[in-house]
């Protein structure tokens, strides 16, 4: 969290505001009190008055009145003076959690904000795994632009669960996932493609001539996996089906990503099992082959936050209906 993005974002306002309590529109929206809540993040993080007075560009005193205020609105004590400093007391603790969600959502406003300033056609924030968007991602995304010229579509790497909370969050618009766990109430998501089991070998490899092959052909290999902390669910997929098909995978290295796992077969440190969509960016050194069992690896998604009411989520459940992917409503 940046602390301070409150101070920043509210530091022209602060006079003649609504007691909370009487918050009913969001007309009224308490500045001072939000003021005041970034300066006990600043305290919070600091742990000191004076070097979170200084960290602000002001004195102490009226930082001190200001907590103190905020205190007393509240109707709790949220630091204690210790010998080293300023310690949150059990109700600061408490309430941090909920001022840093504020400070998040206020940083993200000032960015949406920011975003419509440089292009006021709008931009569209699309997460997404990377192997996500080798397979319906970047079709989709293509007949948007083409729809929209002066949309802006910004993507970022995002693992399926932090999307997915962006989503809900109201930080991404789009997101291409793999799994989808958690709380999805209000979220949309819409199947695009299941991804397959396969191998990657050096090209060298005897067996890199091959069609496709067993898993019970490998089993003399050296493998690359990918570390369970990386991807449990994927770790665990993968080490079922090696078991369900007579494998017993010898690992030779531990890798954290698909892109590693590859880049290790590539240095000839052994073969390793990865989406079959990873054939769309290994290097010519490596050849990525389908296995013969034919085994489901994960299932692709895009997913939305139906209560924002985007007016490009229609492009998107056009595109989908027209793919096929999505049934009229």
């Amino acid at each position: 969290m940046n602390p301070h993005v409150l101070r920043r974002s509210f530091k022209e306002h602060g006079q003649g505001c609504m007691p909370l309590k009487d918050l009913s529109m969001e007309a009224n929206i308490n500045f001072r009190l939000l003021r005041q809540l970034g300066m006990f993040a600043v305290v919070a993080q600091e742990r000191n008055f004076s070097r979170a007075a200084r960290k602000m560009n002001m004195s102490q005193p009226p930082l001190t009145e200001q907590i103190k205020q905020l205190e007393e609105h509240l109707g709790a004590v949220l630091f204690e003076r210790t010998s080293r400093g300023s310690e949150l007391t059990a109700a600061g603790a408490a309430i941090l959690p909920a001022v840093k969600q504020v400070a998040d959502q206020v940083f993200w406003l000032e960015q949406i904000v920011r975003d419509l300033a440089c292009n006021p056609a709008g931009m569209l924030h699309v997460g997404c795994v990377s192997t996500t968007m080798l397979t319906r991602a970047p079709d989709m995304l293509e007949a948007i632009q083409a729809a929209n010229p002066r949309l802006t579509i910004k993507t970022c790497e995002k693992g399926s669960l932090d999307a997915l909370a962006d989503l809900k969050a109201g930080q991404l618009d789009l997101a291409f996932v793999r799994s989808c766990t958690g709380d999805l109430s209000g979220i949309r998501i819409v199947p695009l493609h299941t991804d397959q089991l396969a191998v990657a070998l050096p090209h060298s490899h005897p067996l890199a001539a091959m069609g496709s092959v067993t898993l019970r052909s490998l089993q003399s290999e050296c493998f690359v996996m990918l570390r369970r902390e990386a991807n449990s669910a994927y770790h665990d997929t993968i080490m079922q089906a090696c078991t369900e098909h007579g494998l017993i995978p010898r690992g030779l290295h531990e890798v954290n990503s698909s892109n590693s796992l590859i880049a290790y077969v590539g240095c000839r440190q052994g073969v390793a099992l990865v989406p079959l969509t990873m054939r769309h960016v290994a290097p010519q050194n490596v050849v990525v082959l389908p296995l013969a069992e034919n085994i489901p690896l994960a299932t692709v998604s895009v997913a939305w936050n139906e209560s924002r009411q985007l007016p490009i989520f229609k492009q998107v459940r056009q595109w989908l209906e027209t793919e096929g992917l999505l049934a009229p409503d």
